[in-house]
């Protein structure tokens, strides 16, 4: 793993909007079936907001009913953390980039297989790269 990136607050908020700040940095959660890619569909990546990094691929993309992007795996070499979360009286796993700390979501053992994991990502915390040029936004 290569450096970590650290920011002040400041210097990332020039460069996230107001709600990827509130996300990403203060791992918030957008509210569910709102997010630019839970009905997303295009062939590509799903990128860390804040650096850029590769996370999730669309391979492994579905759709779970929950409102948010779903991924039963990381991309390949993904630089993805994990840690205890028991804010709100509940007992989860975390999800952070580990290039730079932002946070994207949690994880649960109730995916399909051959994982058996949902990577439960917020769209405020993610950009994406197509392979194909397409955008996947739904017409």
């Amino acid at each position: 793993m290569g450096k970590k990136i650290e920011k002040t607050r400041e210097e990332w908020a020039q460069s996230l909007t107001p709600e990827q700040l509130r996300v990403a940095r203060d791992a918030g959660t957008e509210p569910a079936f709102t997010g630019e890619f839970n009905s997303h569909k295009a062939d590509g990546s799903y990128t860390c907001v804040c650096c850029g990094e590769a996370l999730f691929d669309s391979k492994q993309k579905f759709d779970s009913g929950s409102g948010w992007p779903s991924f039963w795996d990381i991309a390949e070499n993904a630089p993805v953390a994990e840690k205890s979360d028991t804010s709100y009286g509940m007992v989860r796993t975390e999800v952070l980039c580990d290039s730079c700390g932002a946070h994207l979501g949690h994880v649960f053992p109730d995916g399909p297989q051959p994982t058996g994991l949902r990577y439960c990502i917020n769209s405020a915390s993610l950009g994406f790269t197509g392979r194909d040029d397409s955008t996947g936004k739904e017409e």
